[in-house]
């Protein structure tokens, strides 16, 4: 039954009686594979963040870029006119669009929807507190967007109350209505709602604006005029907006929502008859029709367009609006179609994820939703949900992420910018919201379950490129990470049956095999695979950013190490260094300590043509990459399967030649240099692709890593290399061992742990007694170094990459979360201040390990505890 909930006829079946699914003519397939070949692979669900441009848009943008000039619009020659004139006609362009004349609306273009909003709240005329006059208010609603909440920061400085509105409370706002002798006030108050909420989906009336403009709704009980501001950035990327019928003030949009391209350009659409009363203070280029540099004297110009427009416009981005209107009319034929394409899909993938239950009958995900998906008047292409275990607990948006990204879906998790929605769906409360940013999280981290409560959600939205194939992965994905193979053979309550049951014709050939779950995604490059005895391979670590935990201030001079369970001995067994980061390990027995870490551990990475450090995760193939330090010689050896082997000197190049410039590693700050053409081509010819490896600068020596930990002083300044959160990782084999089996039972074939333990891409490699028992300690020493325990690693899709070929499998990931729980830590980080001495510290395979635990913890078997969150 999970196969056949899954086909094209249960998706036909589903499909809303009088909507459409695709745009006829060539069908869906061909404008995808014509359109968006670079979709090919891959599952994007996040079109309510950023839609995808098609490639003739570009292609008719270019074009006519390489056959006009288009020169400044405030300048007067040939090129400028025309320029100018192109703008005027882009303009109309937009009011045709959202069925408007300029006998009604003005199009003030701005750098987005959020410049738009700012737009209006420094401009708006308010009436502040204080004065003989009624004061105005700002009302919103609280399923509003960040920006639109902003707003209240500019009506403060304006002595201007800002009055938030829940949903349910605009429905109970005819009680507001004014008695008639208060109802000639004039004094003017703003409403602000979004038409489609970007949590949600929900759609809000259109017929608020005529209401409230008209008193029949009321926000809040006060004298005055009201107007409204329609937030349309999410509803118009897929539903059409027709302001001849819903005249709102204001509507401010950004177009990347709507077609992808351009980004950075919106627009406020202003009506007509409140844009007199708009007040402005600053004034820039273009703006002004005389001024005096002199004398306090300027005289706006007349068009409220150009009064507003601060400097000369974005005119080359605006001209490619015309040809994403073309563009989009062509492929779709409208809004209107695009409308009920995106709510089939979203309606179908709405109706099978409310059917998903584990067998205990606990459902699989909880859909945060005001609608039941059975309209697209009131709904919008956006479910937003968090998946459960079969307990009824939330598993953590961050989780759900990582296995998504293994099958090449793109999702968007956290509150979405809209801290209200996710509060009145999630139940957190203000106090919850503090006392979370008391505990380390922010908006737009991975900080997803505090307390085992959930600080987010997990969206996927569709665009009118999304297919139903789109729609068929995303709920293989759910299905597959979700249930065993004994769960996909329970029955399920399909809601499709009875209609299945009637004569649906299936004209979809390409979902012929809908019943079968997709096989694990490889990336093939055994013609690639090293045979190098020179090197014995182990990953590089790129485990993904934890929450801040900070390290200990100092590791106590007086603390007695404590060796666990009888004390029996623990060593090193293996020493890896990564000196090109994500590349593959060079494996030692004994290795110096320097004041970054391992000496030469990660100095090196590759980065793109756009100077972006480049990983497995984008390519998988640097595995392959063997890199090995000689010390008396002073060179790094680089090797690769078919390619001559090319040194880099160890030496750091300080010479006038070197250009000294400034990159980013998970957020740090970093300077480096690039390390010349030659061993630029012999990395873009391995990989493919135009790259070069750069190396860390000895200025950034100083690039100080330093964390805070609530109730603990502040750390020591430590130095980083080219590492993504510490100096060290620490594995241990028994950790390993017990893992290895919950990875073989689920893959039903013999694992070796060799295969395992460069997976996880570690430093040191440890033999304790007991598995996970390095998660409960505070310290340790190896030899005469000291180590302070940072926190838990928590790992992403590098481990699914077999470091000898470079090939993935998902398997890895979802073994080690089912393995762990409802997280993915595995294996600890480590910093060291080394000693001020002339002489290097030295750490090697066999030194004693001898750990200071954690205050007040006690080992537990992993499988028994509730597992500490990394964040």
């Amino acid at each position: 039954m999970a196969g056949e909930l899954l086909s094209f006829r249960a998706f036909q079946a589903a499909c809303p009686a009088g909507y459409r699914y695709g745009y006829g003519g060539g069908g869906l397939r061909c404008l995808r594979e014509r359109e968006f070949p670079r979709l090919r692979g891959i599952t994007y669900l996040d079109h309510a963040g950023a839609t995808l441009f098609p490639e003739s848009l570009l292609k008719a943008f270019t074009d006519d870029l390489r056959n006009n000039i288009y020169g400044n619009p405030h300048s007067q020659n040939i090129s400028s006119k025309l320029t100018y004139d192109t703008i005027e006609h882009v303009r109309y362009r937009i009011l045709q669009h959202f069925h408007t004349t300029a006998e009604d609306y003005t199009i003030i273009f701005t750098s987005g929807c959020t410049a738009a909003l700012k737009l209006v709240a420094e401009a708006f005329p308010w009436i502040p507190e204080g004065t003989e006059q009624p004061s105005s208010r700002f009302c919103y609603l609280t399923d509003s967007h960040t920006s639109v909440v902003g707003m209240r920061g500019i009506t403060a400085t304006m002595s201007v109350l800002s009055v938030p509105i829940k949903p349910k409370e605009i429905l109970l706002s005819e009680e507001n209505r004014l008695p008639a002798e208060e109802q000639n006030c004039t004094t003017p108050h703003l409403f602000t709602y979004p038409a489609q909420s970007n949590f949600s989906g929900t759609k809000y009336p259109l017929s608020w604006i005529q209401d409230i403009k008209s008193g029949k709704l009321c926000p809040i009980k006060i004298p005055g005029k009201w107007f409204v501001l329609l937030d349309a950035a999410s509803y118009v990327s897929s539903s059409p907006l027709d302001l001849g019928v819903h005249q709102a003030d204001f509507i401010p949009i950004s177009f990347y929502k709507i077609f992808g391209f351009p980004t950075g350009l919106g627009a406020l659409l202003v009506n007509n008859r409140i844009a007199p009363l708009l007040r402005k203070t600053y004034f820039g280029g273009g703006t002004s029709a005389a001024y005096l540099a002199g004398e306090d004297f300027y005289i706006p110009r007349k068009s409220i367009a150009e009064r507003f427009e601060d400097g000369t416009v974005s005119f080359l981005d605006i001209i490619a609006l015309k040809h994403g209107f073309d563009v989009l009319e062509k492929l779709t034929g409208g809004m209107e179609k695009i409308k009920q394409h995106t709510f089939a899909l979203a309606h179908y993938t709405y109706t099978v994820l409310s059917t998903l239950k584990y067998a205990n009958g606990v459902p699989v995900v909880r859909i945060y939703s005001d609608t039941d998906f059975s309209n697209p008047d009131v709904q919008g292409p956006i479910i937003n949900f968090n998946v459960l275990d079969e307990n009824g607990e939330v598993i953590g948006f961050s989780q759900v992420d990582k296995m998504a990204s293994l099958y090449n879906i793109h999702v968007r998790t956290g509150c979405f910018c809209n801290t209200g929605a996710c509060q009145m769906h999630l139940g957190i409360s203000n106090e919850d919201i503090q006392r979370n940013l008391q505990a380390g999280h922010v908006c737009g981290d991975d900080v997803d379950l505090v307390d085992g409560r959930p600080t987010g959600s997990v969206r996927i939205s569709f665009g009118y490129m999304s297919s139903f194939e789109d729609a068929q992965t995303f709920l293989k994905f759910i299905m597959a990470t979700r249930f065993t193979k004994l769960d996909t053979e329970i029955p399920f309550q399909s809601p499709f049956t009875k209609l299945m049951t009637e004569s649906v014709s299936d004209d979809h050939p390409s979902f012929n095999n809908a019943d079968q779950l997709s096989p694990i995604l490889h990336i093939s490059d055994r013609e690639y695979g090293i045979n190098l005895s020179a090197t014995k391979v182990t990953p590089s670590w790129q485990p993904l950013e934890l929450e801040a935990e900070s390290i200990r201030a100092a590791v106590s001079e007086t603390a007695v190490p404590t060796c666990r369970r009888g004390g029996k001995p623990i060593t090193v067994t293996n020493i890896y260094l990564y000196p090109i980061k994500s590349c593959s390990a060079f494996e030692v027995t004994e290795w110096p300590v320097g004041n970054q870490g391992l000496l030469y551990d990660r100095n090196w990475m590759v980065v793109n043509q756009n100077g972006v450090c480049m990983t497995q995760k984008q390519e998988p193939r640097l595995c392959l990459v063997n890199p090995s330090i000689d010390l008396n010689k002073k060179v790094m050896v680089i090797q690769a399967e078919g390619m001559d082997p090319i040194s880099v000197s160890l030496e750091e190049n300080t010479g006038k030649e070197a250009t000294i410039c400034e990159s980013k590693v998970c957020s740090h700050r970093v300077k480096t240099y690039d390390c010349g053409e030659r061993i630029a081509g012999w990395f873009s010819m391995f990989l493919g692709r135009p790259c070069r490896l750069i190396r860390q600068s000895s200025d950034m020596k100083n690039r100080l890593h330093q964390k805070n930990t609530k109730g603990l002083a502040p750390a020591t300044n430590i130095s980083l290399s080219l590492v993504n959160e510490a100096q060290y990782l620490l594995i241990n084999v028994a950790s390993i061992l017990q893992l290895k089996e919950h990875i073989s039972a689920r893959l039903e074939e013999p694992l070796e742990i060799q295969e395992l333990i460069p997976r996880f891409r570690a430093n040191i490699v440890i033999s304790a007694p007991e598995s996970f028992e390095e998660e409960e300690w505070a310290e340790i020493s190896i030899g005469d170094l000291r180590f302070q325990v940072v926190g838990p690693c928590s790992r992403c899709q590098i481990i699914c990459i077999d470091q000898q070929s470079g090939e993935r499998n998902k398997e890895f990931l979802q073994s080690l979360s089912a393995a762990r729980g409802r997280k993915t830590n595995f294996g600890i980080y480590l910093m060291n201040q080394p000693l001020s001495s002339s002489f290097r510290d030295i750490l090697s395979v066999g030194s004693h390990v001898l750990p200071v635990l954690k205050e007040n913890t006690e080992i537990q078997p992993p499988m028994s505890r509730e597992e500490k969150g990394s964040g």
